[in-house]
């Protein structure tokens, strides 16, 4: 089911820092309390392979995105202290040391269930031992939320478990977003920071057609 235009569900989160402190963060307040954007990124596990490249390019991004008023927030299904064990493995072993944006830890699964982003193929009641077995890794796709001040979700999209995301395309989104909330235009298809937008009415869209697809 898709979120975007809705509330980003008000769930508090276990999450770690870069030091190792162990936080509580609930991504609605974060944004609607700083007056800030946020990005909340998923991943499968820790200590994989994709993974890491990942949040090396969101860390290389991040001051792009502090220039945009935006929080960079990771998260997996993976405890604290696994997340804390990779923050501290190095990069040249795989590991994300160097990475300073808070990652959550949502082992209960709480939020990930309700986002329904959980690699879950199957539920099938066992009646022996009267248990819900799972078919499935239960680990996150590559999940990606892009919430306003208000902390409503502007922009979602899923990845299959093998396909790295695009960082540079989520700056793009939120430039178009930020237009849009400051000048009340839309953005066209492969608009970027500096071009044209244009004006919500058939008029706009006829002269754009002419001058920008001729």
């Amino acid at each position: 089911m898709a979120l975007v235009g809705k509330q980003f569900p008000n769930i508090t989160v276990d999450a770690i820092s870069e030091m190792g402190d162990n936080l509580r963060i609930n991504v609605l307040e974060e944004a609607t309390k700083n007056n800030k954007k946020v990005i909340l990124f998923w991943y499968p596990k820790d200590f994989t392979f994709v993974c890491p490249t990942e949040l090396h390019a969101f860390q290389a991004a991040l001051p792009e995105f502090e220039k945009r008023n935006t929080m960079v927030i990771g998260a997996s299904c993976d405890t604290n202290e696994v997340h804390f064990a990779w923050l501290n493995t190095a990069k040249d072993n795989g590991g994300i040391e160097g990475v300073t944006y808070p990652l959550l830890a949502d082992t209960t699964r709480n939020l990930s269930s309700v986002l329904g982003i959980l690699d879950v193929t199957s539920e099938v009641y066992n009646e022996e031992l009267d248990s819900v077995q799972i078919e499935g890794s239960n680990v996150t796709y590559r999940a990606t939320y892009l919430i306003d001040e208000t902390g409503k979700i502007f922009h979602e999209a899923v990845n299959d478990m093998p396909l790295g995301r695009n960082v540079n395309e989520f700056i793009r989104l939120i430039d178009a977003y930020t237009h849009v909330q400051t000048h009340g235009e839309v953005c066209p298809a492969n608009w970027e920071e500096g071009k044209e937008a244009m004006n919500a009415d058939r008029k706009s869209t006829a002269e754009y057609l002419a001058t920008h697809l001729n």
